[in-house]
């Protein structure tokens, strides 16, 4: 439980950075908002962009990877747009807005779990 805990505020944590820095996406919500949009973007991320990654494997392939960047870019805007029709106050004006904050969003994330220690998955207990 608490390893689900620090990955949604780290997830909370990288998107609020990517709000700061980057011209075009938008939070206008109470704090505790973007903790819900961190939530969601980590669901997004778990049970969509598998999916997405599998319909667009021959494109991945062909770009040597470098499309998954634009998945990632699709699913902070997913995030975006599922988080304006709950009024959450998170938004994005765009794909290239979308691109650079997934961008950011991503190496942001990495470096948190690293700090945190999280970059490899806990064992289960036996």
């Amino acid at each position: 439980m608490a390893y689900l805990l620090l990955k949604i505020m780290i997830n909370s944590l990288s998107i609020g950075i990517a709000v700061k820095v980057i011209n075009g996406i938008t939070f206008t919500g109470e704090w505790w908002k973007i903790i819900i949009v961190g939530a969601i973007f980590g669901l997004v991320n778990s049970f969509i962009k598998p999916v997405a990654k599998l319909f667009t494997f021959p494109f991945i392939i062909l770009t040597l990877g470098l499309f998954t960047l634009v998945i990632n870019a699709l699913m902070l805007g997913l995030t975006a747009y599922l988080s304006d029709s709950l009024n959450l106050g998170f938004h994005i004006s765009g794909f290239w807005p979308a691109f650079k904050g997934a961008l950011l969003v991503s190496i942001v994330s990495t470096v948190l779990n690293c700090l945190a220690g999280l970059s490899i998955p806990p064992r289960e207990e036996r």
